[in-house]
């Protein structure tokens, strides 16, 4: 009796070892791109996840607002965060950063430190303007205190200087009353004309001291007004300098770098959505 191979169960047995090999290689490969695909899900993800957060810290420091002057203070800090947000979006493994949009982010914050360097400059000067306005303001009250000393020494003057007049003319006019008063005709010829000589000069000197109680009157009057005039031309030059360094101080209480800071922040974020554009397409 002879033994015959058992070819039909050997090649059976070599198929199903082909194919359970077919089988984990194709599964293998199935997991490979399985995971490639999880891979690249997950890096979209993540550098979608990183720019949202870039973004949203750009555009907040865009609209951030200085809370008091001088608002240069703020500047160095604003500047350290804006290039910290940048840094981080572009450090990012999932990020990949192209030398366009390099160039573009150099130029943005180029930009915005010229205009923070101008406005920090302008700040300065406002300061000084502030100490203008101050030392304006002194010369303001001693013109005002100037002019009630000087009205209030021609007014003494004034008061001073009339009242002796009056006394004067009062006095002439009692003297000439009196001297009206006498009857001539009682006197002798040289007596008489002694007397009506006399009466004569106290009416001249009467009349003499009430015009010179009307001069001096006037005088006062015209060294008053003169006073007035002066003293109110003053006062415009000086308040005329005051409205204008009040008008130039106003910006102290603005913060002009709003604008630079809004634009720079608003440029950032055009150049990193185009950046993901120009990625996402390749």
């Amino acid at each position: 009796m002879s033994h015959r191979p058992q070819t039909g169960r050997q090649n059976v047995g070599r198929q199903f070892s082909k194919s359970a090999h077919e089988k984990k290689v194709k599964e293998k490969k199935q997991r490979q791109v399985a995971a490639k695909y999880l891979q690249e899900e997950s890096a979209e993800v993540s550098g979608k996840e990183f720019t949202e957060r870039a973004l949203t810290g750009i555009n907040r420091l865009g609209n951030q607002i200085f809370a008091l002057s001088p608002f240069s203070q703020y500047f160095d800090d604003w500047l350290v965060n804006l290039r910290q947000v940048v840094s981080e979006f572009e450090t990012r493994p999932a990020i990949t950063v192209d030398s366009q949009f390099e160039k573009e982010r150099d130029q943005i914050l180029a930009d915005v430190e010229a205009a923070l360097a101008d406005n920090r400059l302008a700040e300065s000067t406002l300061t000084e303007e502030a100490k203008a306005l101050e030392e304006n303001n002194h010369k303001i009250a001693d013109a005002d205190r100037e002019y009630a000393e000087k009205t209030r020494e021609i007014s003494n003057k004034r008061n001073t200087e009339l009242q002796r007049l009056s006394r004067i003319v009062l006095q002439l006019e009692d003297d000439l009353a009196a001297q009206q008063q006498v009857k001539l005709g009682f006197f002798k010829f040289k007596e008489k004309k002694q007397a009506t000589e006399k009466l004569a000069q106290t009416n001249q000197n009467l009349k003499t001291a009430k015009t010179e109680l009307e001069v001096t009157t006037q005088n006062f009057k015209v060294e008053q007004e003169k006073l007035h005039d002066n003293y109110e031309q003053r006062k415009q030059e000086l308040n005329e300098i005051s409205d204008r360094l009040h008008k130039q101080l106003e910006k102290l209480e603005t913060d002009t770098s709003t604008q630079a800071r809004q634009t720079a922040c608003n440029s950032l974020i055009q150049a990193i959505n185009a950046l993901i554009q120009r990625t996402t397409s390749q």
